[in-house]
Protein backbone atom coordinates (compact mmCIF):
# COMPACT_ATOMS: atom_id res chain seq x y z
CA UNK A 1 0.00 0.00 0.00
CA UNK A 2 0.72 3.43 -0.69
CA UNK A 3 0.39 6.95 -0.68
CA UNK A 4 1.22 9.81 -2.71
CA UNK A 5 4.30 11.48 -2.82
CA UNK A 6 5.02 14.77 -3.82
CA UNK A 7 8.33 16.57 -4.93
CA UNK A 8 10.98 17.01 -2.07
CA UNK A 9 9.40 13.82 -0.36
CA UNK A 10 9.49 11.53 -3.24
CA UNK A 11 13.47 12.56 -3.88
CA UNK A 12 14.45 12.44 -0.28
CA UNK A 13 12.81 9.12 -0.06
CA UNK A 14 13.99 7.37 -2.99
CA UNK A 15 17.68 8.66 -2.28
CA UNK A 16 17.34 6.60 1.00
CA UNK A 17 15.76 3.68 -0.73
CA UNK A 18 19.50 3.71 -2.73
CA UNK A 19 20.97 4.44 0.18
CA UNK A 20 19.78 2.05 2.23
CA UNK A 21 20.49 -0.64 -0.48
CA UNK A 22 23.76 0.23 -1.01
CA UNK A 23 24.26 -0.20 2.63
CA UNK A 24 22.89 -3.58 2.89
CA UNK A 25 24.99 -4.38 0.29
CA UNK A 26 28.63 -3.34 1.91
CA UNK A 27 26.88 -4.95 4.85
CA UNK A 28 26.78 -8.43 3.91
CA UNK A 29 30.25 -8.43 1.44
CA UNK A 30 31.84 -7.78 4.82
CA UNK A 31 30.93 -11.55 5.97
CA UNK A 32 33.50 -14.29 4.44
CA UNK A 33 30.82 -17.04 4.05
CA UNK A 34 28.83 -14.45 2.01
CA UNK A 35 32.03 -13.03 -0.08
CA UNK A 36 32.71 -16.69 -0.84
CA UNK A 37 28.85 -16.96 -2.35
CA UNK A 38 29.23 -13.92 -4.10
CA UNK A 39 32.27 -15.16 -5.85
CA UNK A 40 31.08 -18.64 -6.05
CA UNK A 41 29.11 -19.02 -10.15
CA UNK A 42 27.43 -22.57 -10.01
CA UNK A 43 26.25 -22.66 -7.06
CA UNK A 44 24.99 -26.19 -4.90
CA UNK A 45 21.91 -26.81 -3.27
CA UNK A 46 23.54 -25.64 0.13
CA UNK A 47 24.81 -22.40 -1.32
CA UNK A 48 21.37 -21.70 -2.26
CA UNK A 49 20.24 -22.11 0.63
CA UNK A 50 23.03 -20.12 2.39
CA UNK A 51 22.36 -17.19 -0.21
CA UNK A 52 18.55 -17.07 0.82
CA UNK A 53 19.57 -16.86 4.69
CA UNK A 54 22.02 -14.09 4.17
CA UNK A 55 19.43 -11.88 2.02
CA UNK A 56 15.97 -12.82 2.84
CA UNK A 57 16.26 -11.58 6.99
CA UNK A 58 17.23 -8.08 6.04
CA UNK A 59 14.91 -7.60 3.02
CA UNK A 60 11.95 -8.86 5.16
CA UNK A 61 12.88 -6.17 7.96
CA UNK A 62 12.90 -3.91 5.35
CA UNK A 63 9.40 -4.73 4.58
CA UNK A 64 8.20 -4.70 7.85
CA UNK A 65 9.94 -1.41 8.67
CA UNK A 66 7.51 0.13 6.43
CA UNK A 67 4.44 -1.68 7.12
CA UNK A 68 4.95 -0.89 10.94
CA UNK A 69 6.91 2.40 11.14
CA UNK A 70 5.78 3.91 7.57
CA UNK A 71 9.42 4.27 6.10
CA UNK A 72 8.88 3.35 2.98
CA UNK A 73 12.74 3.67 1.62
CA UNK A 74 13.13 0.59 3.23
CA UNK A 75 10.87 -1.42 1.84
CA UNK A 76 12.93 -3.60 -1.36
CA UNK A 77 10.70 -6.24 -2.37
CA UNK A 78 11.10 -5.58 -5.91
CA UNK A 79 14.44 -5.00 -5.89
CA UNK A 80 15.74 -7.78 -3.69
CA UNK A 81 13.10 -10.61 -5.41
CA UNK A 82 15.47 -9.21 -9.01
CA UNK A 83 18.54 -10.04 -7.14
CA UNK A 84 18.07 -12.51 -5.76
CA UNK A 85 16.51 -14.22 -8.86
CA UNK A 86 19.59 -12.64 -10.67
CA UNK A 87 22.31 -13.76 -8.69
CA UNK A 88 21.10 -17.35 -7.48
CA UNK A 89 18.62 -18.44 -10.08
CA UNK A 90 15.28 -19.08 -10.78
CA UNK A 91 14.54 -20.96 -7.36
CA UNK A 92 16.43 -18.30 -4.80
CA UNK A 93 14.51 -15.80 -6.66
CA UNK A 94 11.09 -17.34 -6.76
CA UNK A 95 11.76 -18.51 -3.19
CA UNK A 96 13.28 -15.33 -1.75
CA UNK A 97 10.69 -13.04 -3.17
CA UNK A 98 7.98 -15.26 -1.59
CA UNK A 99 9.63 -15.03 1.47
CA UNK A 100 10.40 -11.49 2.14
CA UNK A 101 6.60 -10.38 0.62
CA UNK A 102 5.08 -13.10 3.49
CA UNK A 103 4.33 -10.24 5.87
CA UNK A 104 3.17 -7.98 3.36
CA UNK A 105 0.23 -10.62 2.24
CA UNK A 106 -0.67 -10.53 6.10
CA UNK A 107 -1.32 -6.91 5.50
CA UNK A 108 -3.93 -8.10 3.08
CA UNK A 109 -1.34 -7.26 0.33
CA UNK A 110 -2.64 -9.46 -1.98
CA UNK A 111 -0.95 -9.06 -4.76
CA UNK A 112 3.03 -8.57 -3.43
CA UNK A 113 3.88 -12.25 -2.67
CA UNK A 114 2.77 -13.57 -6.44
CA UNK A 115 4.47 -10.21 -7.85
CA UNK A 116 7.71 -10.68 -6.01
CA UNK A 117 7.85 -14.45 -6.34
CA UNK A 118 7.22 -13.76 -10.76
CA UNK A 119 9.83 -11.33 -10.07
CA UNK A 120 12.15 -13.28 -8.65
CA UNK A 121 11.66 -16.30 -10.88
CA UNK A 122 11.85 -13.97 -13.93
CA UNK A 123 14.84 -12.41 -12.54
CA UNK A 124 16.31 -15.92 -12.50
CA UNK A 125 15.09 -16.54 -16.76
CA UNK A 126 16.87 -13.74 -17.40
CA UNK A 127 20.51 -15.05 -15.38
CA UNK A 128 19.60 -18.77 -17.41
CA UNK A 129 18.73 -17.06 -21.07
CA UNK A 130 22.32 -14.67 -20.48
CA UNK A 131 25.15 -17.08 -22.52
CA UNK A 132 28.05 -15.85 -19.95
CA UNK A 133 27.35 -15.49 -16.30
CA UNK A 134 29.94 -13.18 -16.32
CA UNK A 135 27.79 -10.17 -17.86
CA UNK A 136 25.41 -9.93 -15.30
CA UNK A 137 28.11 -8.53 -13.22
CA UNK A 138 29.09 -6.17 -15.47
CA UNK A 139 25.39 -4.54 -14.63
CA UNK A 140 26.45 -1.10 -13.33
CA UNK A 141 24.78 1.57 -11.86
CA UNK A 142 26.07 4.45 -14.74
CA UNK A 143 25.50 1.18 -17.52
CA UNK A 144 22.06 3.14 -18.45
CA UNK A 145 24.98 5.89 -20.48
CA UNK A 146 25.93 3.91 -22.24
CA UNK A 147 22.84 3.26 -24.65
CA UNK A 148 23.23 5.26 -26.81
CA UNK A 149 26.79 3.54 -27.97
CA UNK A 150 24.91 0.18 -27.42
CA UNK A 151 22.19 1.30 -29.59
CA UNK A 152 24.93 1.94 -32.48
CA UNK A 153 27.04 -1.24 -32.22
CA UNK A 154 23.87 -2.67 -32.25
CA UNK A 155 22.45 -1.21 -35.39
CA UNK A 156 26.09 -1.17 -37.29
CA UNK A 157 27.24 -4.41 -36.23
CA UNK A 158 24.14 -6.35 -34.89
CA UNK A 159 25.94 -7.12 -31.62
CA UNK A 160 24.26 -6.34 -28.48
CA UNK A 161 25.30 -6.04 -25.04
CA UNK A 162 23.99 -8.91 -22.67
CA UNK A 163 24.54 -6.51 -19.13
CA UNK A 164 22.04 -4.45 -21.03
CA UNK A 165 18.96 -7.08 -20.50
CA UNK A 166 19.07 -7.18 -16.58
CA UNK A 167 19.04 -3.51 -16.85
CA UNK A 168 16.15 -3.38 -19.35
CA UNK A 169 14.36 -6.07 -17.26
CA UNK A 170 14.20 -4.37 -13.83
CA UNK A 171 13.11 -0.97 -15.48
CA UNK A 172 10.70 -3.15 -17.05
CA UNK A 173 9.32 -4.62 -13.72
CA UNK A 174 9.11 -1.47 -12.38
CA UNK A 175 7.28 0.21 -14.80
CA UNK A 176 4.93 -3.16 -14.59
CA UNK A 177 4.26 -2.65 -10.72
CA UNK A 178 3.69 1.22 -11.27
CA UNK A 179 0.90 0.16 -13.63
CA UNK A 180 -0.54 -2.44 -11.61
CA UNK A 181 -0.96 -0.32 -8.65
CA UNK A 182 -2.90 1.99 -10.35
CA UNK A 183 -5.14 -0.73 -11.71
CA UNK A 184 -5.31 -2.67 -8.36
CA UNK A 185 -7.03 -1.78 -5.31
CA UNK A 186 -4.67 0.87 -3.36
CA UNK A 187 -4.38 -1.64 -0.33
CA UNK A 188 -3.41 -4.64 -2.49
CA UNK A 189 -0.21 -3.96 -3.57
CA UNK A 190 2.67 -1.58 -2.54
CA UNK A 191 4.21 1.08 -4.62
CA UNK A 192 6.36 4.77 -4.65
CA UNK A 193 2.68 6.70 -6.39
CA UNK A 194 3.67 9.87 -7.77
CA UNK A 195 2.04 12.94 -9.59
CA UNK A 196 3.30 12.54 -13.04
CA UNK A 197 5.33 10.67 -15.37
CA UNK A 198 8.44 12.36 -15.04
CA UNK A 199 8.32 11.10 -10.82
CA UNK A 200 7.99 7.85 -12.30
CA UNK A 201 11.01 7.41 -14.52
CA UNK A 202 13.05 8.48 -11.54
CA UNK A 203 11.18 5.65 -9.46
CA UNK A 204 12.00 3.74 -12.06
CA UNK A 205 15.59 4.93 -11.88
CA UNK A 206 16.30 4.44 -8.19
CA UNK A 207 15.10 0.69 -8.58
CA UNK A 208 17.45 0.13 -11.56
CA UNK A 209 20.24 2.05 -8.98
CA UNK A 210 19.38 0.21 -6.37
CA UNK A 211 20.28 -3.58 -7.86
CA UNK A 212 23.19 -1.61 -9.83
CA UNK A 213 24.86 -0.33 -6.67
CA UNK A 214 24.72 -4.02 -5.17
CA UNK A 215 26.03 -5.32 -7.81
CA UNK A 216 28.90 -3.07 -8.32
CA UNK A 217 29.83 -3.20 -4.17
CA UNK A 218 29.97 -7.22 -4.83
CA UNK A 219 31.46 -7.32 -7.89
CA UNK A 220 34.42 -5.45 -6.70
CA UNK A 221 34.71 -8.23 -3.80
CA UNK A 222 34.85 -10.40 -6.95
CA UNK A 223 37.48 -8.78 -8.19
CA UNK A 224 39.48 -8.30 -5.07
CA UNK A 225 39.21 -12.35 -4.34
CA UNK A 226 39.90 -12.81 -8.28
CA UNK A 227 42.56 -10.77 -8.24
CA UNK A 228 43.99 -12.82 -4.54
CA UNK A 229 43.33 -15.80 -5.84
CA UNK A 230 45.74 -15.17 -9.18
CA UNK A 231 48.68 -13.63 -6.86
CA UNK A 232 48.52 -17.10 -4.93
CA UNK A 233 49.23 -18.85 -8.28
CA UNK A 234 51.70 -16.54 -9.45
CA UNK A 235 53.67 -17.07 -6.20
CA UNK A 236 53.00 -20.71 -6.25
CA UNK A 237 54.18 -20.96 -10.08
CA UNK A 238 57.32 -18.86 -8.53
CA UNK A 239 58.28 -21.20 -6.18
CA UNK A 240 57.51 -24.12 -8.00
CA UNK A 241 60.22 -22.62 -10.79
CA UNK A 242 62.74 -21.56 -7.52
CA UNK A 243 62.49 -25.17 -6.59
CA UNK A 244 62.59 -26.70 -9.79
CA UNK A 245 66.15 -24.62 -9.94
CA UNK A 246 67.70 -26.20 -7.05
CA UNK A 247 66.56 -30.30 -7.48
CA UNK A 248 68.82 -30.19 -11.08
CA UNK A 249 71.88 -28.90 -9.04
CA UNK A 250 71.87 -30.95 -6.17
CA UNK A 251 71.00 -33.85 -8.08
CA UNK A 252 73.82 -33.48 -10.60
CA UNK A 253 76.21 -34.03 -7.65
CA UNK A 254 74.23 -36.25 -5.56
CA UNK A 255 74.83 -38.92 -8.48
CA UNK A 256 78.21 -38.26 -9.65
CA UNK A 257 79.11 -39.26 -5.86
CA UNK A 258 77.60 -42.24 -6.63
CA UNK A 259 78.56 -43.20 -9.69
CA UNK A 260 82.24 -42.64 -8.35
CA UNK A 261 81.16 -45.04 -5.48
CA UNK A 262 79.94 -47.85 -7.64
CA UNK A 263 83.51 -48.66 -9.12
CA UNK A 264 85.15 -49.16 -5.94
CA UNK A 265 83.11 -49.83 -3.07
CA UNK A 266 79.60 -51.55 -3.72
CA UNK A 267 78.42 -51.71 -0.33
CA UNK A 268 78.74 -48.14 0.16
CA UNK A 269 76.97 -47.11 -3.07
CA UNK A 270 74.56 -48.98 -1.82
CA UNK A 271 73.94 -47.00 1.20
CA UNK A 272 74.58 -43.73 -0.40
CA UNK A 273 71.36 -45.10 -2.89
CA UNK A 274 68.80 -45.39 -0.16
CA UNK A 275 69.88 -42.28 1.51
CA UNK A 276 69.26 -41.15 -2.37
CA UNK A 277 66.14 -42.38 -2.19
CA UNK A 278 65.12 -40.49 1.03
CA UNK A 279 66.25 -37.57 -0.49
CA UNK A 280 64.14 -37.99 -3.65
CA UNK A 281 61.16 -38.90 -2.15
CA UNK A 282 61.10 -35.48 -0.16
CA UNK A 283 62.17 -33.58 -3.50
CA UNK A 284 58.69 -35.34 -5.00
CA UNK A 285 56.61 -33.48 -2.63
CA UNK A 286 57.05 -30.41 -4.30
CA UNK A 287 53.52 -29.03 -2.78
CA UNK A 288 55.05 -28.57 0.85
CA UNK A 289 56.44 -24.79 1.06
CA UNK A 290 56.96 -25.19 5.05
CA UNK A 291 58.14 -27.67 6.49
CA UNK A 292 59.13 -28.24 10.54
CA UNK A 293 63.10 -27.88 11.16
CA UNK A 294 62.89 -31.33 12.18
CA UNK A 295 62.37 -32.67 9.30
CA UNK A 296 64.64 -30.24 7.19
CA UNK A 297 67.99 -31.21 9.38
CA UNK A 298 66.67 -34.76 8.62
CA UNK A 299 67.49 -33.87 4.70
CA UNK A 300 70.10 -32.53 5.19
CA UNK A 301 71.46 -35.49 7.52
CA UNK A 302 70.70 -37.54 3.89
CA UNK A 303 72.36 -35.02 2.20
CA UNK A 304 76.00 -34.82 4.23
CA UNK A 305 76.17 -38.60 5.27
CA UNK A 306 76.48 -39.03 1.04
CA UNK A 307 78.86 -35.69 1.23
CA UNK A 308 80.90 -37.23 4.11
CA UNK A 309 81.30 -40.39 2.59
CA UNK A 310 82.42 -38.61 -0.75
CA UNK A 311 84.98 -36.05 0.90
CA UNK A 312 85.77 -38.80 3.37
CA UNK A 313 85.20 -39.04 7.32
CA UNK A 314 88.91 -37.12 8.13
CA UNK A 315 88.30 -34.38 5.71
CA UNK A 316 84.45 -33.20 6.38
CA UNK A 317 82.77 -32.86 10.01
CA UNK A 318 79.91 -31.71 10.80
CA UNK A 319 78.83 -29.81 14.05
CA UNK A 320 75.17 -28.97 15.11
CA UNK A 321 74.13 -26.89 17.98
CA UNK A 322 70.10 -26.99 17.87
CA UNK A 323 67.90 -25.68 20.28
CA UNK A 324 65.12 -28.62 20.75
CA UNK A 325 62.61 -26.17 20.99
CA UNK A 326 63.46 -25.34 17.66
CA UNK A 327 62.78 -28.43 15.95
CA UNK A 328 58.80 -27.82 15.68
CA UNK A 329 58.97 -24.98 13.97
CA UNK A 330 58.29 -24.83 10.58
CA UNK A 331 60.65 -23.55 7.52
CA UNK A 332 60.36 -23.16 3.65
CA UNK A 333 61.32 -26.55 2.16
CA UNK A 334 64.73 -26.93 1.11
CA UNK A 335 66.20 -23.82 3.03
CA UNK A 336 69.43 -25.26 4.55
CA UNK A 337 70.53 -27.74 1.27
CA UNK A 338 71.48 -25.18 -1.07
CA UNK A 339 73.66 -23.24 2.00
CA UNK A 340 75.18 -26.10 3.11
CA UNK A 341 75.83 -27.37 -0.72
CA UNK A 342 77.98 -23.90 -1.59
CA UNK A 343 79.92 -23.83 1.87
CA UNK A 344 81.04 -27.81 0.47
CA UNK A 345 81.70 -26.35 -2.67
CA UNK A 346 83.15 -23.22 -3.05
CA UNK A 347 84.54 -23.34 0.70
CA UNK A 348 85.62 -26.98 1.74
CA UNK A 349 86.46 -28.09 -1.31
CA UNK A 350 88.71 -26.37 -2.40
CA UNK A 351 90.77 -27.26 0.99
CA UNK A 352 93.20 -30.65 0.17
CA UNK A 353 92.66 -30.98 4.33
CA UNK A 354 89.09 -30.47 4.24
CA UNK A 355 87.04 -28.73 7.16
CA UNK A 356 83.96 -28.09 9.10
CA UNK A 357 80.37 -26.98 8.98
CA UNK A 358 78.86 -25.85 11.84
CA UNK A 359 74.73 -25.53 12.13
CA UNK A 360 73.14 -23.78 14.69
CA UNK A 361 69.39 -22.66 15.40
CA UNK A 362 68.00 -21.00 18.27
CA UNK A 363 64.70 -19.45 18.97
CA UNK A 364 64.81 -16.17 20.69
CA UNK A 365 61.39 -13.22 21.13
CA UNK A 366 59.29 -15.13 17.80
CA UNK A 367 62.09 -15.17 15.76
CA UNK A 368 64.12 -18.74 14.35
CA UNK A 369 67.91 -17.77 13.69
CA UNK A 370 69.57 -20.38 11.64
CA UNK A 371 73.26 -20.23 11.23
CA UNK A 372 75.93 -22.35 9.14
CA UNK A 373 79.17 -21.90 9.56
CA UNK A 374 82.84 -23.33 7.71
CA UNK A 375 85.62 -22.57 7.90
CA UNK A 376 86.65 -22.86 4.24
CA UNK A 377 88.73 -20.66 1.78
CA UNK A 378 86.63 -17.68 2.58
CA UNK A 379 86.33 -15.33 -0.36
CA UNK A 380 87.06 -11.73 -1.06
CA UNK A 381 84.10 -9.12 -1.86
CA UNK A 382 83.98 -9.68 -5.46
CA UNK A 383 84.23 -13.56 -4.97
CA UNK A 384 81.69 -13.10 -2.49
CA UNK A 385 79.09 -11.11 -4.95
CA UNK A 386 79.91 -13.67 -7.72
CA UNK A 387 79.12 -16.66 -5.91
CA UNK A 388 76.45 -15.59 -3.56
CA UNK A 389 74.80 -12.73 -5.43
CA UNK A 390 74.67 -13.91 -9.07
CA UNK A 391 75.00 -17.87 -8.04
CA UNK A 392 71.62 -20.31 -8.49
CA UNK A 393 71.47 -21.51 -4.93
CA UNK A 394 72.02 -18.60 -2.33
CA UNK A 395 70.05 -16.47 -4.77
CA UNK A 396 67.26 -18.47 -4.93
CA UNK A 397 66.95 -18.84 -0.96
CA UNK A 398 67.10 -14.90 -0.91
CA UNK A 399 64.52 -14.63 -3.18
CA UNK A 400 62.38 -17.19 -2.03
CA UNK A 401 62.60 -16.09 1.75
CA UNK A 402 61.35 -12.52 0.21
CA UNK A 403 58.37 -14.17 -1.48
CA UNK A 404 57.51 -16.07 2.17
CA UNK A 405 58.25 -13.37 4.56
CA UNK A 406 58.24 -10.03 2.11
CA UNK A 407 60.22 -7.63 4.32
CA UNK A 408 60.32 -9.46 7.58
CA UNK A 409 63.08 -11.25 7.31
CA UNK A 410 67.01 -10.84 7.72
CA UNK A 411 69.60 -12.80 5.61
CA UNK A 412 73.19 -12.18 6.29
CA UNK A 413 76.32 -13.47 4.84
CA UNK A 414 80.25 -12.42 6.29
CA UNK A 415 83.46 -14.65 4.39
CA UNK A 416 86.91 -13.92 5.00
CA UNK A 417 89.67 -15.24 2.45
CA UNK A 418 91.06 -18.04 4.31
CA UNK A 419 89.27 -18.10 7.12
CA UNK A 420 85.83 -19.22 6.11
CA UNK A 421 82.21 -18.48 5.58
CA UNK A 422 79.19 -17.59 7.86
CA UNK A 423 75.23 -17.27 6.63
CA UNK A 424 73.19 -16.07 9.06
CA UNK A 425 69.26 -16.20 8.38
CA UNK A 426 66.40 -14.56 10.72
CA UNK A 427 62.69 -15.46 10.23
CA UNK A 428 59.60 -14.88 12.09
CA UNK A 429 58.63 -18.13 13.95
CA UNK A 430 55.82 -20.29 12.61
CA UNK A 431 54.33 -22.77 15.02
CA UNK A 432 51.81 -23.86 12.67
CA UNK A 433 51.60 -24.24 9.17
CA UNK A 434 48.72 -21.18 8.19
CA UNK A 435 49.94 -20.22 4.61
CA UNK A 436 50.54 -22.81 2.16
CA UNK A 437 51.33 -21.51 -1.33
Amino acid sequence: MGTLLEGRDLLFTLVLKVGWAAALAALLVRFRSFRKLVFTENRDSDQKVMLLLFLVPPLAIGTMLRLVAGYRFFDLTLEGSFLMGLIGGRIVGLLGGSLISLLPFGFHEWISAPMAALVGLLAGEVRDVMPEKEDVWHFGPFLFLNIPQWLIRLARRAKGNWAMLPLFCCAAFECGLIVLAKIVPERWVFSLRTPNLGYEALVVLSSVMCVATAIKIWNNTRIEMNLEQNQQHLLKARMDALTSQINPHFLFNTLNTVSSLIRFDPDMARGVVLKLSNILRRLLRKHETFVPLREELDFIDDYLDIEVIRFGRDKLQIFKEVESDTLDTFVPSMLLQPIVENAIKHGLAPRLSGGQIHIRTRQRDGRLTIEVDDNGMGMSAERLLEVYGGGIGISNVHERLRLLYGDQFEMNIRSQEGEGTQIRIEIPELATVETAV
